[in-house]
């Protein structure tokens, strides 16, 4: 690499690290792309040698956890883990990254409080989904006989993925981690198929 190309890639992660910063204490709307460069100690203008919009940046910032998270669940198959194993790992890999990326969690909630109002929504595509990555390890398990095939996969799946605004909205005294998982052993418990070894 060369130290241009070097250069770059600092140049673009501190703008990324800025971002998600500001994203978590300001909110998406509230943040400016002046205010992101600032941040960075950048000039405005470099902004736009990276990313086209705010918007484009906040993808990328997406796209960046679910890559993350698709590792995580590589690692988990790789182990050979149950499908159950697999959604239990892969709901305790998104909580690490949602307490690590705060700027998430607002989006989340953003989206559900605008549900019946799509307009004031920038556009779908901008709220977070991991929802497929959900599906994938669900379908599998159900191909594998370890899931319960009585319930559609994208139902479960939506299910597990909307654990995250639940727990973000609870009134309980109980931190947000431990909210998931006990959640995450409700669901699992729910679709496990109970005569599956794989899933003792």
């Amino acid at each position: 690499m060369s130290p241009r190309e070097h250069k770059k890639l600092i140049y673009r992660q501190k703008i990324l690290n800025a971002a998600s910063l500001l994203f978590e204490q300001q909110g998406f709307s509230d943040t400016s792309i002046a205010d992101i460069m600032r941040a960075a100690n950048l000039g405005v203008g470099t902004f736009y040698n990276y990313f086209e919009s705010k918007e484009e940046l906040l993808l990328t910032l997406l796209k960046n956890l679910a890559e993350k998270l698709d590792r995580a669940v590589e690692e988990g198959q790789s182990s050979n883990l149950s499908s159950i194993q697999l959604l239990e790992l892969a709901c305790k890999a998104l909580s690490k990254l949602l307490a690590e990326n705060r700027f998430v969690l607002p989006l989340f909630l953003s989206a559900s409080a605008h549900s019946d109002k799509p307009e004031l929504l920038p556009t779908r595509k901008y709220t977070p989904t991991f929802k497929p990555i959900f599906e994938i390890i669900i379908k599998q398990g159900q191909q594998n006989g370890e899931i319960r095939t009585d319930v559609p996969t994208d139902l479960i799946a939506e299910m597990f993925h909307s654990i995250y605004q639940a727990a973000s909205f609870s009134k309980l005294n109980i931190p947000f981690k431990e909210n998931i998982e006990l959640k995450v052993r409700l669901l699992t418990d729910g679709i496990k198929v109970q005569n599956s070894r794989r899933t003792q």
